[in-house]
C-alpha cells in the first residue's frame, strides 16, 4: 500500500514537473506587443511566405558600432532561421543602407527584414516597397511609433522614459547638488531626440542646468572631439550626458586629456566597453542598458510569429536597467548576454 502510495505521488510530481516544463517553454519569449500609432501598422495580407525555414536579413545602420553587431548576436542565436547580416561600415553611410536594403527586397528568399533606422523619411519610400513586396519589416531599436510608412513591428525601448529615469536616478546619486550639463546628441533623427529630450525632460525644475548641446556624431571619435570643444568652452561643466555610449567613452577620453576628474558622464546603449569603463574606473558614471544581444533575439521571435501569423505586430518594449559601479559586476558576469564579450572574467 505504501508503495502504491508513493508510485502515485511520484507520477503526481513527474505529471506537475511537465506541465511547469510546458508552462516555461510556452512563457511569451518577449513582452507583449503594444499597438503603434494611428496608421503606422502594416497588415499581414501581403506576406508572400508560405512556410518552413525563414530567412531574416538584418540591416543595422553601422558595423563601427559595436551595439548593432551584438543585435546581430542576438538575431543569429535563435534556433530555426537563417539570418544574414548587411551593413556599411560607416554609421553615416545612410546611401549605403538604402542601396543594401533595395538589394534584400529584391531577393526571394528573404522572408523578413530587421533593420535600424537613422533616418526615418529618407527610408520610408523604400521601406514601403519591402511591405509591398511580401516582406515582414521590423524596425529595432527604435520605440517610434508612426513610422512614416506603416510597418510590421517595432522592437526597442520607450527612449524618453528610460532616459528621463536615467536624469531623476543622477540627481538622486547626486543628492540634488547643483550640475551643469552638457549634452552630447547623435545624428539628427528620431532616436537622438527621444534620447536627449528624456534626460532634458528629468532635469526640469531642478538646479542642473543646461550649458550646451551639440552633435557627438554617436561614435567614439566624434564625441570625444565634440566633448573636449564643450568643455574648452564651458569650462564650467560638471556632467555630460552623451545618447550613446560610444560617446560617452569619447567624453570620458577628452575629460580624462583635459585632467577633468569631477565630471560626471552619462551614456545609454549598455555597451560591454562602458560597462568595463564603469566597473574599472575609467570616466563613464553610469549608462542605461538596454541588453542589444536580448533584444537581438527578441526581434528575430517576433519577426518569425509575424510569419506564421502568431501576431498582428505593435511595438515590443525591451526591459532596461541603470548600470552604475554598484551594480555593474552582476552584468559583466553574464557574458552570454554580452557582445564584444568582457575583455577578463568578473
Amino acid at each position: 500500500m505504501n508503495l502504491q502510495t508513493t508510485g502515485r505521488k511520484a507520477l503526481m510530481a513527474l505529471g506537475a514537473a511537465l506541465l511547469m516544463a510546458h508552462a516555461t517553454a510556452q512563457a511569451p519569449s518577449y513582452p507583449a506587443p503594444k499597438p503603434l500609432g494611428a496608421g503606422a501598422q502594416a497588415t499581414l495580407d501581403k506576406l508572400s511566405y508560405k512556410g518552413g525555414t525563414p530567412t531574416i536579413a538584418y540591416l543595422p545602420m553601422g558595423t563601427e558600432y559595436n551595439y548593432h553587431v551584438a543585435l546581430y548576436e542576438g538575431i543569429k542565436s535563435v534556433p530555426g532561421i537563417k539570418s544574414f547580416m548587411l551593413s556599411p561600415y560607416s554609421g553615416s553611410d545612410q546611401a549605403g543602407q538604402m542601396g543594401m536594403l533595395q538589394d534584400v527586397t529584391s531577393r526571394k528568399d528573404v522572408d523578413a527584414i530587421l533593420i535600424i533606422s537613422f533616418d526615418e523619411h529618407s527610408l520610408a519610400p523604400l521601406i514601403k516597397k519591402a511591405v509591398d513586396a511580401g516582406k515582414v519589416v521590423v524596425i529595432v531599436n527604435s520605440d517610434i511609433p508612426n513610422f512614416p510608412t506603416p510597418v510590421h513591428g517595432v522592437v526597442g525601448v520607450n527612449q524618453r522614459i528610460a532616459n528621463k529615469a536615467l536624469a531623476e536616478w543622477a540627481r538622486a546619486q547626486a543628492k540634488d547638488a547643483p550640475k551643469s550639463v552638457g549634452v552630447l546628441d547623435g545624428e539628427p533623427s528620431y532616436i537622438a531626440t527621444e534620447r536627449a529630450g528624456g534626460f532634458l525632460d528629468g532635469l526640469k525644475d531642478s538646479n542642473w542646468k543646461l550649458a550646451t548641446r551639440i552633435n557627438g556624431g554617436w561614435s567614439v571619435e566624434k564625441g570625444n572631439t565634440a566633448a573636449m570643444d564643450m568643455l574648452q568652452a564651458n569650462p564650467g561643466i560638471n556632467a555630460i550626458y552623451a545618447s550613446s555610449d560610444y560617446m560617452a567613452l569619447g567624453a570620458a577620453l577628452a575629460a580624462k586629456s583635459l585632467g577633468r576628474t569631477n565630471i560626471s558622464i552619462y551614456g545609454y546603449d549598455g555597451d560591454t566597453g562602458a560597462l568595463e569603463d564603469i566597473a574599472n574606473g575609467g570616466g563613464v558614471t553610469a549608462t542605461t542598458n538596454t541588453s542589444p544581444v536580448k533584444m537581438g533575439r527578441m526581434a528575430a521571435l517576433f519577426a518569425v510569429d509575424l510569419l506564421n501569423r502568431k501576431s498582428s505586430g505593435g511595438y515590443v518594449n525591451v526591459p532596461t536597467e541603470i548600470v552604475y559601479k554598484g551594480n555593474v559586476q552582476a552584468v559583466l558576469k553574464q557574458p552570454a548576454d554580452l557582445y564584444p564579450k568582457p575583455s577578463k572574467a568578473y
